[in-house]
């Protein structure tokens, strides 16, 4: 195949790619989006194959039996409530194999003594760094999600100084690296260990309720990786891919602390959740309401209007079947339901788009906070699943508040409020949620699919 018809496939395949991201940012084409990338990616492998005789075909298609295997696994048997620690691990593997080629490319150059361009060294250095930070700050966040390590933030005297200092140590030994030709092979696996190891002290101080930007990240990371990579064995296509990933990485991580309020340095250094907050409200001498499925049942069929506002707890209860048979019931007796979505819900970006588009729901019934906020003042009744700091008006009203100033979901301003929750546990914010104690709403205690079928039960006998 001749470089020229390479190059136009791959710029065939790139087009592809951008046309699946623009289609992935709204949920109505999600779906055609990720196909259309795929095919894209598709296209892009069978014409590497083609054109590239790096290992024989019979490592090329065990490969791709062994991965295509593992990755169908894991698509069957992940859980949603555990598809947040899948994406992760996807990215520690995007970072890791970035780690893989661009180290074995920096083996070879020295055991043929081959002289690499400066631009190809420097990013085969920063494909080391990005990829082995990528890979183990994945890991841990992996850890984090999975409750194999607390999921607080890990925090201690110097941190920020070692992490600087272990920074500075990378840069040094990869100048070095590239400014001198003929060095010895140290300072690359001093590099590789201190990355790895960067990896780590970078994501343990971030607590469970910036998971959803650090996964982002870490995202873009793995996209930045891999065009670092691209630019060291020449392939454009994964310098444009790559570069796609990396990029919009970054904006949704920057989109996502925009609506906490918070910067991204914030995030990254900030250590949210690792004290209590200056806010010293408590709820000494307030009252919680509690209400019944009965109950719940008979506001909810002669409510006109209804905002379902979905949170972890609704994936963690694996209710987002039933709160679509609840909407259609609801809908069947003249009442319409709306979904509101606030850009840091669940445990990654879109995590309650995923989790509502598995049970059906139209995409058209999908709002984000500002397109639904303005809303809430004339619905009959707002629906909390799950949800707590998203949907807290401490935010608004305390300015002691760790989370004062984040934007949220205006339930309190609804003429009714109902509450599904297990107890009265706080968020991941660790702050007592106002809006449990407000004279509208009323608590519904117990697990969210339970209580939820026994609303659907009641819903149908009215």
């Amino acid at each position: 195949m001749s470089h020229t018809v390479t190059q136009l496939i791959y710029l065939v395949a790139s087009v592809l790619f951008i046309l699946g991201l623009k289609w992935l940012s709204s949920p109505a084409t999600a779906v055609k989006g990720n196909r259309i990338s795929g095919v894209g990616m598709l296209i892009a492998i069978v014409v590497t194959l083609l054109d590239q005789a790096i290992v024989t075909y019979q490592v090329i298609i065990a490969g791709l039996v062994v991965g295509s295997a593992l990755g169908l696994w894991m698509a069957k048997a992940v859980k949603m409530t555990s598809m947040p620690q899948m994406v992760a691990l996807l990215n520690g593997l995007g970072g890791g194999a970035s780690l893989l080629v661009g180290g074995a490319e920096f083996l070879r150059s020295e055991l043929v003594n081959e002289q690499l361009p400066l631009d190809t060294s420097i990013t085969m250095q920063l494909s080391l760094l990005i990829g082995a930070v990528t890979l183990t700050g994945s890991l841990v966040a992996w850890a984090k999600l999975q409750e194999v390590m607390t999921g607080k933030p890990i925090i201690y005297p110097g941190q920020k100084a070692l992490n600087a200092l272990m920074f500075l140590a990378v840069v040094g030994l990869s100048v070095y690296q590239v400014s001198v030709p003929e060095s010895l092979l140290w300072p690359f696996y001093a590099v590789l260990v201190i990355s790895l190891l960067l990896g780590v002290t970078l994501v343990i101080p971030i607590g469970g309720a910036d998971m959803p930007v650090v996964i982002s990240l870490l995202n873009s990371y793995s996209g930045i990786a891999a065009a670092m990579t691209g630019f060291v064995i020449r392939n454009e296509v994964l310098i444009i891919a790559g570069a796609l990933v990396g990029s919009s990485g970054i904006i949704l991580s920057q989109i996502m602390c925009k609506a906490m309020n918070r910067s991204l340095a914030n995030v990254l250094f900030g250590a949210f959740g690792a004290t209590g907050g200056g806010s010293t409200k408590t709820a000494e001498g307030l009252t919680v309401r509690q209400t019944s499925a009965d109950d719940a049942a008979v506001q909810l069929a002669y409510a006109k209007s209804v905002i379902v506002v979905p949170g972890y707890g609704l994936a963690v209860a694996q209710a987002q079947h039933i709160v679509r048979e609840m909407a259609d019931l609801i809908e069947k007796k003249g009442g319409e339901v709306k979904y509101a979505i606030h850009p840091v819900a669940g445990r990654m970006p879109g995590h309650m788009n995923v989790l509502l588009a598995e049970a059906n729901v139209p995409y058209d019934k999908l709002f984000d906070m500002d397109q639904i906020n303005a809303e809430f003042e004339r619905t009959d009744v707002c629906l909390v699943i799950g949800a707590n700091d998203v949907v807290n008006p401490a935010s608004r009203t305390d300015p002691g508040s760790p989370i004062y100033g984040m934007p949220i979901l205006n339930a309190d301003k609804a003429h009714s409020i109902i509450v599904l929750k297990r107890g009265m546990g706080a968020g991941f914010a660790g702050i007592e949620n106002e809006l449990f104690y407000n004279p509208k709403t009323a608590m519904l205690f117990g697990d969210a699919k339970g209580s939820l079928q026994k609303v659907v039960t009641e819903l149908k006998a009215l």
